[in-house]
């Protein structure tokens, strides 16, 4: 049987069209090595994920990326209401006054609003705030809602877009519209309050990166400059990507009181009193997208997580023999009975090479690949998009085989993610070193205590920042200000 080389494998089908040799003799997208942020974005494009929106700092996104989305909106959404929260949605327009009424709200956004002043023709009595998070709205209903103990906890979680003007703009990563989940709730007491912005941060957020994104993190508290603008405590989950620098993948803000004394949402208490509620807000974005390309995808392309991903197997018609086709759908049927998430490509007007280097290119974990003589042998050619290779595997024993490998090659994506980060983050005793080992492409962790927020300015002269202080066994620290607390610094998008 007469190979060819196509994108660093082995195809059994011998006679390739021109754009699959061209393919064979060029690399697809910038090597990751030469260009990190070039192949960035050369992979979002030809992935088919976004494009560039008509205003700048927009996006367009494309099906195949909105489709990554929408299984993490699921997964995302079914972890929330377990706690209990219900989807709501408030308005995108918000009056201006709204957010003057938290000082600190309304100084962190400020430089990033965008503002409505002229609607129907006529200029607005008051402008309006196109949604950049909605604290203040929703504490606007919340003090209408809550009267009684007997109200509380009120948890509230929207899907929505918000707008936040961006000067540097990158798909996925930093764009002036997003789209995201944004969760806010209201308790009787600080505890409870603290306690849920825990338990969203380690049993939704936590639990979603580990086991569906095979993103390895590192969880803990903001210090108080890089905290939520009108937050007491924020926490986060940091992650590195694939070229050492750190992205913040979720948040979740311990409010206090502080929008509730500014809308003056209160209860009465059992006791007959009048309290202050507590609150709470945390979100995810369509950053997390961004997060999955970086943190995954190689020099071929995108490798998406099995369990995340809207196609785990496509099943792909080498030749448009009529047995060959009939072949094809009937594995494909087989695989979907099984709970296999799976797409049949007889495409055959299109050529096999450029279907298979499309394929590798959106990351689908595995191609099952079916030809003439495959079907004379009893075979398929599987290709597994994550650990690489092909093997020929026989058509009877492929249903069986493969959600093994779907959960083999799920283990591996989040072995090789917390590899990355262990073996890239060094134990620095002063900022000299820190600096050195986030500038070197990695990550640094150096007590609080030696750094302060002295040490931590001047990180910021060398664009570098604490992403998160972490208690000395590595979990979240019960007080940010502890002297035994490590802060991890970084460079970061």
């Amino acid at each position: 049987m007469r190979t060819a080389r196509v994108c660093g494998e082995i195809s059994h089908d011998g006679n390739l069209d021109p754009y699959h040799r061209a393919m064979a003799k060029a690399p697809v997208l910038t090597p990751r090595a030469d260009d990190f942020p070039r192949w960035y974005q050369d992979l979002i494009a030809k992935a088919e994920l976004a494009d560039n929106g008509p205003v700048r700092g927009t996006m367009v996104i494309r099906p195949y990326g909105y489709g990554l989305w929408e299984r993490m909106q699921a997964e995302m959404d079914a972890r929330i209401k377990e706690t209990g929260t219900q989807n709501a949605y408030f308005p995108l327009l918000i009056p201006q006054s709204y957010l003057t009424r938290e000082a600190d709200h309304v100084e962190g956004f400020a430089p990033e609003l965008a503002v409505v002043t002229h609607g129907g023709g006529k200029e607005l009595e008051e402008p309006a705030v196109v949604r950049p998070t909605s604290e203040t709205i929703i504490n606007e209903y919340f003090s209408k809602w809550v009267q009684s103990y007997r109200d509380l906890p009120l948890l509230i979680n929207q899907w929505a877009n918000v707008v936040r003007w961006e000067l540097r703009p990158r798909l996925f990563l930093r764009t002036s519209e997003f789209l995201w989940q944004e969760g806010h709730t209201a308790h009787a007491t600080y505890e409870e309050a603290r306690d849920f912005a825990a338990h969203i941060q380690r049993d939704v957020y936590g639990d979603f990166l580990e086991n569906v994104l095979a993103i390895d993190f590192v969880s803990g508290s903001k210090t108080a400059k890089e905290r939520f603008a009108g937050a007491i405590n924020t926490l986060t989950c940091e992650s590195m990507m694939g070229d050492g620098k750190a992205l913040q993948m979720v948040t979740s803000h311990e409010l206090g009181q502080n929008f509730a004394r500014a809308f003056n949402t209160r209860y009465l208490s059992k006791d007959g009193t009048q309290e202050h509620v507590w609150q709470t807000s945390w979100g995810s974005t369509t950053r997390m997208i961004g997060a999955l390309v970086m943190t995954h995808g190689d020099d071929d392309g995108l490798r998406v997580p099995p369990r995340l991903a809207q196609i785990q197997a496509v099943v792909l018609a080498i030749k448009g023999d009529e047995a060959v086709l009939a072949k094809v759908r009937e594995v494909g049927d087989r695989l979907r009975a099984a709970g296999v998430r799976v797409q049949v490509d007889d495409r055959t007007d299109i050529p096999f090479g450029r279907r298979a280097v499309d394929w590798e290119l959106k990351g689908v974990p595995v191609r099952v690949e079916i030809g003439p003589r495959d079907l004379e042998n009893g075979t398929a050619m599987l290709a597994r998009r994550i650990p690489g290779g092909k093997e020929p595997v026989s058509l009877d024993a492929l249903v069986g085989l493969l959600p093994t490998m779907l959960e083999e090659d799920q283990a591996l994506l989040l072995k090789q993610s917390r590899e990355r980060r262990e073996s890239r983050t060094a134990d620095v005793s002063t900022i000299e070193e820190a600096v050195e080992a986030a500038t070197a492409g990695g990550w640094a962790r150096i007590p609080w205590a030696t750094l302060g927020e002295e040490g931590e300015a001047k990180l910021g002269e060398h664009a570098v920042t604490v992403r998160c202080l972490v208690a000395e066994d590595g979990s979240v620290p019960d007080d940010g200000d502890a002297p035994g607390n490590v802060a991890i610094v970084a460079r970061a998008y």
